[in-house]
């Protein structure tokens, strides 16, 4: 039997039923929460609505199976828990907060909110796997400052934090989009800890086969966390965000990006920084909804599948 419309799609993360609470967590499902905060924004805020926005859009998602890996997300084990709870004006009691929610999914995927929510959710999976994590970021910015304008936390100093808590393995990280104005002590000392950054341009002018194969490369095996900033897409494909940044990839490079990499042990998921207010017909939240759908797609049918799939032994 066919869903019903799109437009009345339960509003959910790809329509898929609610989970009531932390407590009736089923081991070996996937989960999506939303995070609505933006106080670690520097530029525009409006994040706080992106879980939101992410929902609505992922409705065009569910009328059919993955061109690629022919699967449907929705049906393998999936579930929406809501929207996290944080602490109204207190950025560092909200990661607190972020981390004990986090904390109690197996596998989790996090509708942003600003990028600052990667950190407690990177701690909490850091902790949960024992092991420090590989990592995959896809965004215009290094997002390695030591702090975001004075503050000790914010969206632009995560990965500085990621990184001096030992919760990435910087020699297993790359950053894939990056093209933004940076401090260059801040670009060398990212590049001194190993990290490996594949700007815009390379993309652009090596094509993408030659970046996943950069991706393989650096995170080889074990768990590997992606991060997805949505300006890591050139404001042509992404305007709804706060800090834009021209020359970026397209939909079509990141698409097929994050189609290539089977087979790798992910272990997690973000998509931050859609702010909708800035967005135009919907473009921004359709391209962030498909990123995760693209993600719950190589879930489903690589080493971490919670389920078995059709066709596939387990």
């Amino acid at each position: 039997m066919r869903p019903p419309p799109t437009f009345a799609i339960a509003p959910s993360f790809l329509g898929v039923a609610r989970e009531p609470a932390p407590g009736r967590v089923q081991e070996g499902r996937i989960f999506v929460a939303g995070i609505p905060l933006d106080i670690g924004t520097t530029n525009r805020a409006g994040s706080r609505f992106g879980p939101h926005a992410l929902r609505h859009a992922s409705r065009m998602l569910v009328d059919g199976d993955h061109p690629t890996h022919w699967v449907r997300p929705a049906d393998h084990g999936l579930r929406d828990v809501g929207d996290f709870e944080i602490a109204m004006g207190e950025l560092d009691r909200s990661l607190e907060m972020i981390e004990r929610q986090a904390a109690a999914f197996p596998h989790l995927v996090a509708l942003g909110g600003d990028h600052t929510v990667s950190l407690p959710l990177l701690r909490a999976l850091a902790r949960r796997s024992g092991a420090r994590l590989g990592l995959i970021h896809f965004d215009a910015h290094v997002d390695t400052w030591p702090d975001s304008f004075g503050l000790r936390y914010g969206h632009g100093s995560v990965f500085y934090h990621a990184i001096e808590e030992g919760l990435v393995d910087p020699q297993r990280m790359v950053q894939v989009g990056i093209r933004s104005p940076t401090e260059k002590s801040v670009y060398d000392w990212t590049l001194g800890r190993g990290v490996r950054i594949l700007g815009a341009a390379d993309v652009h002018e090596r094509g993408v086969g030659w970046t996943v194969e950069q991706i393989r490369a650096v995170v080889g095996e074990g768990p590997v966390y992606v991060s997805f900033d949505i300006d890591a897409l050139d404001p042509a494909f992404a305007p709804g965000t706060g800090t834009p940044e021209v020359g970026g990839l397209s939909t079509w490079q990141a698409q097929t990006i994050l189609r290539r990499l089977g087979g790798l042990d992910l272990a997690g998921m973000d998509l931050v920084e859609v702010a909708p207010a800035y967005d135009v017909s919907e473009i921004t939240a359709l391209a962030g909804a498909t990123m995760v759908w693209e993600y719950l797609a190589l879930v489903v049918t690589g080493p971490r599948s919670p389920l078995p799939v059709a066709g596939k032994p387990r």
